[in-house]
């Protein structure tokens, strides 16, 4: 089979399921619909324990990326979002729900929820096919393997069930480094990230984390968290194992993040070179990577689906070796983007199922 067949030229649609219908479930979802082919992949089930009118709610009105352009209607048993009819159950336990008579060719897990392979092997024993995870896993040990997307995508294949979409920060910084270390070579980098709040934070303080500072008002306070980027970056980057430190702070935006990213180079380089080489490599991957030279504010690239946004003009060079840059990305849309894009890729090296409906 042609592994390079998109979706759309596919004569059966990849049908798709949904685990957890939080920010991600809801930004996969639209994405799909708003896409330039939404009846490509059908989505046929969604598991989310709410009740279907605020589903139906929210699904059309969304605070961060506004009200959907399309039709959504809570019915008797599910939903129905831009004429596709979608099955919603309300179990807490994914294993009770029949995934096998749904033939679901993928489920995406979007609660966040699951990291074991223990875990995500309950979602194979009550009957799913495939299953794409929207966080890393625990460790890679517990997934078949790890996609950043426009990286390493060679490494999926038909026979694997238990795949990771990484994080999005993973998403976004992974194309950065890559590019980096193959053109000028890294010897050593630090990131920082400067991410919205997340729903594992209250918006007054409270006892609401073990991790004291997530008590915190995250709206209140720009919030140091641990973070396990630079093992992410290490587990799709494994030359640079050794080489990459991280933290991340939160801040209080709703969506939109960055990650300052300081790097000591092997070889010279200069904010001319360097921008010039970053805007080839935008140019070369349209979709993933884009750049600006722009005095842009992070709410410009809300509702962005590239996975990074390359800020030229903060761009700096010291001593020919030593860069400092800033990368902007939409740490909800660009993910659920990626997330599709890798489905995508997933189904031209398997066959999606034919259902007899």
């Amino acid at each position: 089979m042609d592994n390079n067949r998109s979706v759309e030229e596919m004569s059966v649609p990849l049908r798709l399921a949904i685990n957890g219908y939080g920010r991600i479930g809801r930004c996969v979802l639209r994405a799909c619909m708003e896409s330039a082919a939404p009846h490509a992949i059908q989505i046929v089930a969604i598991n989310e324990p709410a009740d279907l009118e605020s589903m139906a709610y929210l699904t059309r009105f969304d605070s961060t990326h506004g009200v959907f352009p399309g039709e959504v209607q809570a019915l008797a048993d599910g939903l129905r979002v831009h004429g596709q009819d979608i099955q919603v159950f309300h179990e807490r336990e994914p294993s009770a729900v029949p995934w096998a008579s749904l033939d679901v060719d993928l489920l995406l897990e979007c609660s966040g929820t699951y990291g074991t392979r223990e875990q995500l092997q309950g979602f194979l024993d009550a009957g799913c096919r495939r299953l794409l995870v929207s966080n890393p896993g625990r460790s890679a040990a517990d997934v078949d393997c790890t996609i950043v997307h426009g990286i390493n995508d060679a490494d999926l294949h038909a026979d694997q069930q238990i795949v990771s979409a990484a994080s999005c920060t993973t998403n976004a910084i992974v194309p950065v480094l890559s590019l980096l270390d193959r053109s000028l070579g890294v010897q050593s980098a630090f990131l920082t990230t400067l991410h919205s709040v997340m729903n594992d934070q209250p918006m007054i303080d409270g006892y609401h984390h073990s991790d004291l500072r997530r008590t915190r008002s995250a709206m209140q306070s720009i919030v140091p968290v641990t973070t396990g980027l630079a093992q992410g970056v290490e587990r799709l980057l494994p030359q640079l194992a050794g080489r990459i430190q991280a933290k991340a702070v939160r801040v209080p935006i709703l969506n939109v993040s960055a990650i300052d990213l300081t790097v000591n180079l092997s070889q010279t380089t200069s904010v001319e070179a360097l921008n010039a080489l970053l805007t080839e490599a935008a140019q070369a991957c349209p979709g993933l990577l884009a750049c600006t030279r722009q005095p842009h504010a992070s709410v410009d690239f809300n509702h962005d689906p590239h996975s990074a946004i390359l800020d030229l003009g903060q761009t700096r060079v010291n001593n020919g070796r030593f860069a400092n840059l800033l990368v902007w990305f939409d740490n909800e849309w660009g993910f659920a983007n990626r997330m599709l894009d890798i489905a995508r890729v997933w189904a031209g090296l398997f066959k999606p199922v034919a259902h007899p409906g």
